[in-house]
């Protein structure tokens, strides 16, 4: 007896053979269906939603060494280490007695140590040194900065809904723009440019549902998505269809989630968020992107016992697909700058 499928939609578990793949030229033109108003409304929406003043700072997988996970915030240094019982630790990144950037100090038995001349923190405040609110959702590191965002502080970020960290595989990447925080998003919320952009990903890409009021809100979901049916190359004519779902839950995220098809309930998470401007006065913007894979199939549980090997594997495979979207985002904060982008 047949499953019973709506039309257009992925079977699931399919490894796909393309018998006569569409040469790229040749693939249906999406120009037409991507709006720029579409996008634009999609962008005024997710801006328009709360952040508690939370960033997302790095991978919770690289705090915990000698050093301090170090990095800025809206032209703020901020520092992250683990105290004393592995706690998590943030703070200013200056230290307060001569202004040593205490990214370069040391961590000895959960306490930085400046490397100038001494001053030791331990998370608590101490000389003028103020510890600063810092959540670990089991993937990615955030930091709140009330006097960065403005906004009415939350007690935890807005985290979207992820697989069981149990079952779950997980990668981050990490990429620097020239661009502001709605530009890396609003490259998130045009899924059309998907197999036209990165042809070495993705093929058949349809959106089916562009901002149809698919997802659900209940403190960390968007209430709008683009729904798309999509197949990921694998290896020549192999590919995996499925549909997945491209939701805004906060300000500066963008969540991608499989809904059918092969690794159904998988997430990739964009967190964008603004360092401060280079040295010509230009924003730079931090692309953090979480992969956190899930398979009910057996033998995910050999691959998640390869994440060691996997995981730089994913990382370059989310490094490439970003080398073209930050250039991507790069031009669009460009064009905007000097007045000249479309719409």
């Amino acid at each position: 007896m047949r499953s019973q499928q709506s039309p257009g939609r992925p079977r699931r578990r399919l490894l796909r053979v393309r018998q006569r793949p569409v040469p790229w030229q040749d693939q249906r033109p999406t120009w037409m269906d991507a709006r720029p108003a579409v996008i634009a409304q999609a962008l005024k929406r997710a801006q328009a939603r709360p952040s508690g003043n939370w960033y997302v700072v790095g991978a919770v997988r690289d705090v915990g060494g000698e050093r301090p996970l170090a990095g800025t915030v809206g032209g703020r240094e901020v520092v992250v280490w683990r105290g004393a019982g592995g706690r998590l630790v943030a703070g200013p990144g200056v230290c307060p007695h001569l202004g040593a950037p205490l990214a370069d100090s040391a961590v000895r038995c959960g306490t930085l140590i400046c490397h100038w001349h001494g001053l030791a923190l331990d998370g608590t405040p101490f000389a003028g040194w103020e510890p600063l609110p810092v959540y670990d959702d089991g993937v990615l590191v955030w930091v709140r900065l009330d006097d960065v965002g403005g906004e009415p502080a939350t007690a935890a970020p807005f985290v979207p809904r992820r697989p069981a960290g149990s079952a779950a595989l997980s990668a981050v990447y990490v990429g620097v723009g020239a661009c502001e925080p709605e530009d890396v998003v609003a490259n998130r919320l045009d899924p059309w440019h998907g197999a036209w952009f990165h042809p070495y990903s993705f093929v058949d890409l349809r959106v089916v549902a562009p901002g149809g009021g698919t997802a659900r809100r209940g403190g960390t979901e968007g209430d709008d998505g683009f729904t798309v049916n999509v197949s990921f190359k694998v290896a020549g004519r192999l590919v995996v269809p499925v549909r997945a779902e491209f939701t805004a839950p906060e300000p500066r995220t963008v969540v991608m989630r499989i809904t059918e098809g092969e690794g159904r309930g998988s997430v990739v998470e964009t967190h964008a968020t603004p360092l401060g401007p280079d040295a010509w006065g230009r924003p730079r913007t931090a692309v953090v992107e979480a992969v956190i894979a899930t398979s009910d199939r057996p033998g995910f549980a050999a691959a998640r016992r390869a994440a060691p090997l996997l995981r730089p594997l994913i990382r370059a495979a989310a490094g490439r697909l970003w080398r073209d979207d930050l250039a991507y985002a790069e031009r669009r904060w460009t064009l905007r700058s000097t007045n000249r982008f479309p719409g």
